[in-house]
């Protein structure tokens, strides 16, 4: 019978597709994350025929020697994939797969509750009514900025960007100005008004799309290319009345350089789902009033994590029948 071992427990719906493929399921008693000397040794002690990993646990050389010859995948629990080192899984003749498609209408949404709620200060008018600061109406008190019409900026325009596109475009009538490594002409073309005006236009670089927008959405994967993609110098590009937003990845953003650019006015708020070095967050964001911090939740609900799992399963269920995962890392 293959064993497969789960590094921290995930929704029912994944460890049941495994059980009945007919896989014994063993799953961390802790959950927790593992450091990589725990995960080595249950990996060592188990003789697992799959893993099925998250994006905390970093998966290197080490953990592949540990899980021997007999172990076929390792099956990440996200879309990204930053946490393994794809070169030593391929020295290690490892399969790796990830779970995309299944979560991108969910960190949209979730990407503008963060861009609507920084622009109308929900947060800040939550803690103010709490407070009990709140004695009547004031036509001046809690200003915020409206979406609807404005220039929004998408930073990568894959399965995410893509869609936050569409809904500032349609749902917003906004206007999108994208960059991507590559110009997506065919997805311009569905992005055209009733009139036929183009509703999202490509950006040749970074700092084009910066110094137009109001609000700034980042959708690039973590690559060597994209750590710090917005460092100090790009945030001083943006408007003083933009807002930032990132539900990619921490390390793509400087977060020293964007505590310092919120504190000092540069840019107007920020709304940041994932943190530079997780889940420590840097203490110049905390107590600013001007930012939204939430714990890397933008694919948290119970719908799609439950299909993250199942697609997981999925990918090791295929990986050990002998055929390709629907979902191979390549």
């Amino acid at each position: 019978m293959n064993k497969i071992f789960v590094t921290r427990k995930i929704p029912e719906r994944g460890i049941g597709a495994l059980k009945k493929a007919g896989f014994a399921v063993e799953v961390n008693p802790d959950d927790k994350v593992l450091s990589k000397d725990e995960l080595v040794a249950w990996l060592k002690k188990g003789s697992y025929d799959a893993v099925f990993c998250l994006l905390t646990d970093k998966i290197d050389a080490d953990v592949f020697a540990a899980a021997g010859k007999q172990c076929k995948i390792f099956a990440n629990y996200a879309v990204g994939f930053d946490n393994i080192d794809l070169a030593a899984a391929k020295s290690a003749g490892m399969m790796v797969s990830n779970t995309p498609g299944v979560l991108t209408d969910t960190v949209a949404e979730h990407t503008f509750a963060l861009m609507l709620a920084i622009a109308h200060r929900v947060a800040e008018a939550d803690k103010f009514a709490k407070a009990g600061k709140y004695h009547g109406w004031e036509p001046m008190m809690l200003l915020g900025t409206d979406l609807s019409y404005k220039t929004v900026g998408i930073l990568g325009l894959g399965r995410i960007g893509s869609r936050v596109a569409y809904h500032a475009a349609k749902g917003f009538n906004a206007k999108v100005i994208y960059y991507d490594v590559k110009r997506n002409e065919e997805f311009e073309k569905e992005m055209v008004d009733l009139k036929g005006s183009p509703q999202a236009i490509f950006c040749e670089t970074p700092e084009l799309l910066l110094s137009q927008a109001d609000f700034v959405s980042i959708h690039v994967p973590l690559l060597p290319a994209t750590r710090h993609l917005i460092d100090a110098s790009r945030l001083k590009m943006m408007k003083p009345t933009a807002y930032l937003i990132n539900t990619s990845r921490g390390p793509i953003v400087d977060e020293k350089a964007l505590a310092e650019a919120l504190e000092n006015n540069i840019i107007k708020g920020a709304a940041i789902d994932v943190f530079e070095n997780e889940p420590a967050i840097e203490l110049g964001l905390i107590g600013l009033d001007n930012v939204i911090l939430t714990p890397h939740i933008a694919s948290a609900t119970e719908e799609t994590r439950s299909k993250m799992a199942e697609l997981a399963a999925e990918n090791i269920i295929a990986a050990l029948s002998g055929q390709l995962p629907p979902n191979l890392v390549k």
